[in-house]
């Protein structure tokens, strides 16, 4: 079958690779939707791991249910593309983004798991969830992203009022402003470097207002509304200039949640985290919880995620899809692959 494999910096080409059968009571599933994730954007930067198809947002029909007795060819489903033990605390308790084997086979993110930028994908039966009739392949596709989102905001712990600033105003971004207004906050404002994108999520209604993070009076317009520091930051970026602004930007005894990841060592102004008393989080994946709560979100519409797919393409412009999310001078944040295309 085909697929888009890396081919090294940079670089993604289409391949071919045997359509995957099922093991140990895997699901497979034809794949028709599939997101271009940030995550994925870090691989191909890097060209690293060779040979790996990405791919871990995702909607499909059964092929092959598997052991899943509940499950028949044809239904429509995603899952939690991750691989947690199920023994461990961490997966006990509902937060397998926390167990230590969550990543080693992860759908789209391991060579022994590839994802779904392929014309069909093997599940862990276990972690595969039966989508409504009512969402869309394109919906479904978004859910993965968008429980991102919801997790940092919930971590964020925003009240009723609260002033909330996000750094990157790429898809999680958007979708983090998006969560903090429905959390109550009376104002969220968005920076970013890439102008378009920026004035995207005050047109998409996400933020309030947009701030260029390269201007040179980045911090006294940002700070404009909220002279004495934001309640809530959340960082989508993860760089060193984000991380800093982040942390000059929270008010003291405020909170920064950090969603972002650099894949280099970063400073910070550390004597701003000391001296306010900063409460600095971590934000990774989701609970399973949160995952199933976003389908709920999307069936009983109150939540819009369609307005954030930009383009569909197939597994042929993959390429160009990954080169245009990282240009820096197109509003585009998400973009769907579709094998069939």
């Amino acid at each position: 079958m085909k697929c888009v494999a890396i081919k090294g910096q940079k670089s993604l080409g289409l391949s071919s690779m045997d359509a995957p059968k099922s093991k140990n009571g895997s699901v497979i599933i034809d794949v028709k939707k599939a997101g271009i994730c940030g995550s994925d954007i870090h691989y191909w930067d890097a060209g690293l791991p060779e040979g790996l198809v990405m791919g871990h947002e995702f909607c499909g029909t059964v092929t092959d249910p598997g052991s899943r007795k509940d499950l028949k060819v044809g239904d429509r489903v995603t899952a939690l593309p991750i691989s947690p033990c199920g023994k461990c605390p961490s997966c006990l308790s509902g937060n397998p983004q926390y167990c230590p084997d969550t990543w080693n086979e992860a759908v789209g993110l391991s060579l022994t798991n590839p994802g779904a930028f392929a014309e069909s994908t093997s599940l862990r039966q276990d972690l595969v969830i039966k989508v409504p009739s009512n969402i869309t392949d394109a919906e479904v596709a978004m859910v993965e992203p968008t429980a991102v989102g919801l997790h940092a905001v919930h971590l964020a712990n925003i009240q009723i009022g609260d002033k909330v600033l996000v750094i990157g105003a790429g898809i999680i971004g958007d979708i983090c402003a998006m969560f903090a207004k429905m959390s109550g906050a009376s104002y969220v404002a968005i920076s970013e470097t890439n102008e378009k994108r920026g004035k995207k999520s005050v047109s998409l209604k996400c933020a309030d207002e947009y701030f260029n993070a390269k201007n040179e009076t980045f911090m006294n317009d940002v700070r404009r509304e909220c002279p004495f520091g934001y309640d809530v930051v959340i960082d989508c970026s993860g760089n060193s200039v984000a991380v800093s602004s982040a942390l000059a930007c929270v008010r003291p005894n405020g909170t920064v949640v950090m969603v972002g990841v650099s894949m280099d060592s970063i400073t910070i102004p550390s004597v701003l985290l000391v001296m306010h008393e900063l409460k600095v989080l971590g934000a990774v994946g989701y609970t399973i919880d949160e995952f199933k709560e976003c389908i709920n979100l999307m069936a009983s519409r109150k939540i819009d995620m369609l307005k954030f797919v930009d383009d569909i393409v197939g597994l042929d412009d993959v390429q160009s899809a990954f080169k245009r999310l990282t240009s820096g001078e197109d509003n585009a944040v998400k973009i769907l692959v579709d094998p069939k295309k």
